[in-house]
């Protein structure tokens, strides 16, 4: 008698990841840098391709990954390579064999494929650091490693220890091209002068502009990038003398603004935040100071400054009726908290402790009050607090709301240093992507090295998801497409995130009719129309979808 049985095996996004990481070649390059050991039932290529796919697709825990493996595989023992070979065991070796690779190497072909095979520009990169949080004590620490230390915590936990995570990104769909890990306590003021001498031997020049944050703003910074032909674009921090001492001129004096550019709010329609600028004189070394002028800058500040204000005279009229009791009865101690509570707008709200005084008589002689009692004078003192605001302050500070400077060597216009300079918060979204979608943080892992050759992964899992945002934009502007209704309840969006294509693949899977132990049918499920188009705009082949056999989850070398 016949038997027939049906397997549903999961598939959504894990091709379309296989097509990209395939194009990168990552197989081949971990087969070249991180080679198995004779006899090996599986190869450390196959270990570390499928963590990226794993990274990417649901982030698991080592320990489930082979879990995760089953649901694409439905336990089918005839394939070349079991996934139960995949257990955490397995891949924790592969990990510590990639520590000991030459992993900057294997980055710098890996990101040339990058950019020879989606010909990404490099004229223009982009640099940030963020902070990746560990939990447990790690007292024996690995002396090759990068070293786990207590540092600014980006993440808010200062208990627990920390590396930098220094990550450029291109201007061309903000794709990472490289990484670099320092230790936990490393400040960002000295990370740039190794980054960008990484940066300019992977790209093989010098003259692309390295934009970064206030951090990079140092005389030895600066000046190394200019004097080795490089270009920059940064921003000047408050404390630094440019900032000062046009500050202190532009409260008392005009400069001539010139229009840069205008842009509306991505969230208000008709809304628009306006840009001018101003070139002030160099500085010694020669470079450009370029000060910012935002519409939209401006009425935050307004608003914080106006905010500060409110809470300042909230608490100055909850003080007064506490006054002339307790630890608020002398002059000094009145004084103490209303320092406290003006701290920060000293400048805007004038307090002044007015002292009242009125005589009364104090019995001087023992017992009871009587007709025989002696009393004397004596004067009894009250304070009392008025406050105004100060209007030539408020004046002054409305007069430098809105404004921060950049400086920077180029000969670029300084309405383009802006936009460029603009591009920066996309790497901060390319951070959020790697902590909040990719899950890079907090890690769990136990061994140091095995960490950091973790952090490996997730930096080409971050190159990967931002290769595919990057293809499927640029196509939809190519074809006119205005926006995807790919979120939940078919809602739209214009900008598709990695985690809206993640979702909406989530209901695509492969089906198998099976008779006698033997598979008669196969076809994938799930994929309509809307898949299609998003293939299309990928430029994934029909193939990788429509024809899938067992063991199709399998990395091989091409």
């Amino acid at each position: 008698m016949e038997q027939f049985e049906t397997r549903f095996k999961q598939v959504d996004v894990l091709p379309m990841v296989k097509y990209f990481m395939d194009q990168l070649d990552l197989f081949n390059l971990f087969s070249k840098y991180v080679p198995a050991s004779e006899g090996s039932l599986a190869e450390h290529a196959q270990s570390l391709c499928i963590l990226i796919a794993n990274i990417i697709c649901d982030n698991k825990p080592l320990y489930k990954v082979q879990e995760w493996l089953c649901q694409y595989t439905d336990g089918l023992v005839t394939e070349p390579v079991e996934p139960s070979f995949f257990n955490d065991d397995r891949l924790a070796r592969a990990l510590s064999a990639l520590f000991h690779a030459d992993r900057h190497t294997l980055m710098t072909e890996a990101s040339c494929n990058a950019i020879s095979v989606h010909q990404l520009l490099t004229e223009e990169i982009h640099n940030d650091s963020t902070s990746v949080t560990f939990i447990g004590k790690y007292e024996t620490p690995d002396p090759q490693a990068v070293k786990l230390k207590h540092g600014h915590n980006k993440d808010f936990r200062p208990d627990c220890k920390q590396v930098v995570f220094g990550l450029n990104i291109t201007a061309d769909g903000h794709v990472p091209l490289s990484y670099q890990l320092f230790d936990g306590n490393t400040t960002d003021d000295v990370t740039h002068i190794p980054n960008w001498n990484g940066l300019r031997t992977l790209l093989g020049k010098e003259d692309f502009i390295y934009i970064a944050d206030c951090k990079l703003k140092t005389e030895k910074n600066l000046t190394h990038i200019a004097d080795e032909g490089g270009l920059f674009i940064t921003i000047v921090p408050k404390n630094h003398k440019e900032y000062i001492q046009f500050i202190k001129y532009l409260k008392k004096n005009e400069v001539p603004w010139e229009d840069a550019f205008s842009v509306e709010n991505s969230r208000k329609k008709g809304v628009f935040t306006v840009y001018r600028t101003y070139e002030a004189e160099r500085t010694k070394e020669g470079f450009r100071v370029i000060f910012v002028h935002s519409s939209t800058k401006q009425k935050e500040d307004e608003a914080r400054r106006q905010k500060k204000i409110d809470k300042a005279i909230e608490q100055l009229e909850s003080l007064s009726p506490k006054l002339n009791a307790y630890h608020l009865k002398t002059k000094k101690e009145i004084k103490a908290a209303i320092d406290k509570i003006v701290k920060d707008v000293k400048e805007f709200i004038d307090v002044r402790i007015v002292t009242d005084r009125r005589q009364i008589k104090v019995k001087v002689s023992p017992g009871r009050p009587s007709l025989k009692s002696v009393y004397k004078n004596k004067w009894e003192f009250t304070h009392r607090i008025e406050w105004k605001l100060i209007e030539q302050g408020l004046i002054e500070a409305s007069r430098i709301d809105g404004i921060f400077p950049l400086i920077t060597n180029t000969q670029l216009e300084a309405s383009e240093v802006l936009g460029k300079y603009k591009n920066q918060p996309f790497l901060e979204k390319r951070m959020y992507t790697k902590k909040s979608i990719l899950e890079v943080a907090p890690v769990f892992i136990k061994k140091e090295h095995r960490i950091e050759a973790m952090l490996f992964l997730y930096f080409i899992a971050l190159m990967i998801v931002s290769l595919i945002e990057r293809k499927i934009r640029m196509n939809m502007t190519a074809e006119e497409i205005d926006k995807l209704p790919i979120l939940p309840q078919g809602m739209n969006t214009k900008k598709p995130t990695w985690n809206n294509i993640r979702y909406f693949y989530r209901n695509v899977h492969f089906s198998q009719i099976i008779r006698n132990g033997v598979c008669i049918q196969s076809v994938v499920k799930g994929i309509g129309d809307m898949h299609k188009l998003i293939n299309r705009l990928l430029e994934i082949p029909e193939a990788i979808y429509n024809y899938l056999q067992d063991g199709w989850w399998q990395f091989k070398a091409t």
